[in-house]
């Protein structure tokens, strides 16, 4: 297994430009395969997450032609006139793509054709039980290839009838009611009633701005019920990407923990993605926070001998995947932290309340994990187990994450650094040039 040694660090400064937002990105790709006309594509991520997008459009006769590094023109196929796809029968491999998995699961399901959809051994472990009965509740048909309620799926040619709302569970995955958004329109539009309480509400936020983009403007009523018009998706002609504002809540911390300041470029007041609220966590830590339309800058002072960050206890539900920056933040606080409402942690890329809860332990942190919550109490003395081996689970934000604790001037050491690969390529060069 490959590893990575990081050395002790104490000071972070500078300024990185993010990588492309993996959830627009992949939104994004779909939407303009589905639309109307021709679409170019700006700043798109180019990780695994994005590039089995892009393989799996290419396998069903999506034309993508890569005009330049993250420049991307994509022929649109005219969603709503004959064939959806120009391909109608493949086995298509996703990875552990959950953007990827879930919104071509609806997509196909509507398309006519025969589709097997496999993925890594994990994605075959992500529930997605809740989202095949939604579709199959609408003439969908689809066969679980594998263990019931998980992938692999087999999709074949169903019967659609959209004469009453699609119902949907909201409580464990944001991901299926997106992927049902972003299908409807194919099928004529219709009606979504959600049940249950909705999770991660800024991720759909960020599937009705998508598509909106493209011509299809969703009304809704609070987070319980959505209609989709009977409107099909048009190119935008052009759309840029902007920057992940997950990955930017690793250098935001940086800056917090260790001075600053560290600017993000790319993302800003002007996002719509929920992860930029991470900065009012930071606030709350005793950060200072500046902004602008398309960047974003942490730094504290951090002269007086001891400061530590202050102490949180937050619902951070809104912003699952940044709240795991926010526990390796907690090693640094004054006192015990607590992230509530995190249930969905257990059915990510890995079990990541678990898995969080034994690294932080290895750094000499007291944790208690519940089904939905953190405790994390910090080392008393301030100082951090050194030559700790951080095990990653095949998870990018793990390793990216936990990379954080070198700042406590302690040497750690990344196994499988390359997991990162997932969302940003280029992390730990971005990492190693804003500390010290």
């Amino acid at each position: 297994m490959k590893t990575l040694a990081l050395a002790p660090a104490r000071r972070a400064s500078g300024t990185v430009r993010l990588p492309g937002s993996k959830s627009i990105s992949n939104r994004a790709l779909l939407l303009a395969a589905l639309a109307k006309g021709e679409t170019v594509l700006r700043e798109v991520l180019d990780a695994d997450d994005t590039q089995v997008m892009r393989a799996a459009l290419g396998k069903l006769g999506v034309r993508i032609h890569e005009r330049a590094p993250g420049e991307l023109r994509v022929a649109g196929g005219g969603a709503g006139e004959g064939r959806l796809f120009p391909i109608g029968n493949k086995e298509l491999f996703l990875g552990n793509a959950g953007t990827a998995f879930r919104p071509l699961t609806a997509v196909l399901a509507l398309a006519g054709g025969e589709y097997l959809l496999t993925g890594t051994a994990r994605m075959h472990e992500r529930p997605i039980r809740d989202l095949v009965e939604a579709l199959r509740a609408i003439g969908a048909r689809i066969e679980y290839a594998g263990r019931e309620g998980f992938p692999p799926l087999r999709i074949l040619p169903g019967n659609i009838r959209l004469d009453a709302p699609v119902r949907v569970r909201g409580d464990v995955s944001s991901q299926f009611l997106s992927a049902l958004l972003m299908a409807l329109p194919l099928a004529g539009g219709g009606a979504i009633e959600v049940e249950g309480e909705l999770i991660s509400k800024p991720y759909v936020e960020i599937t009705l701005n998508m598509m909106q983009r493209f011509g299809v403007a969703v009304a809704r009523s609070g987070w319980r019920e959505f209609r989709v018009p009977a409107s099909s998706y048009g190119s935008p002609g052009e759309l840029r990407v902007e920057g992940d504002a997950s990955s930017a809540s690793y250098f935001l911390a940086a800056g917090a923990i260790a001075g600053g300041p560290v600017r993000v470029q790319g993302v800003g007041r002007a996002s719509v993605q929920g992860d930029v609220r991470f900065c009012e966590v930071l606030e709350k830590m005793g950060a200072r926070i500046a902004m602008g339309e398309d960047w974003i800058e942490a730094g504290r002072d951090v002269s007086a001998a001891g400061a530590r960050l202050r102490a949180f206890d937050l619902d951070v539900n809104h912003i699952p995947d940044a709240a795991m920056t926010a526990a390796v933040l907690a090693l640094f606080a004054d006192g015990p932290c607590r992230l509530r409402n995190i249930a969905s942690w257990r059915v990510k890329e890995t079990d990541r309340i678990a898995a969080m809860a034994t690294e932080l332990r290895k750094l000499g942190a007291t944790v208690e994990a519940g089904s939905d919550f953190l405790r994390i109490v910090p080392p008393e003395s301030s100082i951090l187990n050194p030559d700790v081996a951080i095990d990653t689970y095949d998870d990018h934000r793990m390793a990216m994450c936990f990379s954080l604790a070198s700042l406590g001037g302690v040497a750690l050491q990344i196994n499988d650094p390359d997991c990162v690969a997932k969302t940003f390529p280029e992390y730990f060069q971005a990492f190693a040039a804003i500390v010290r």
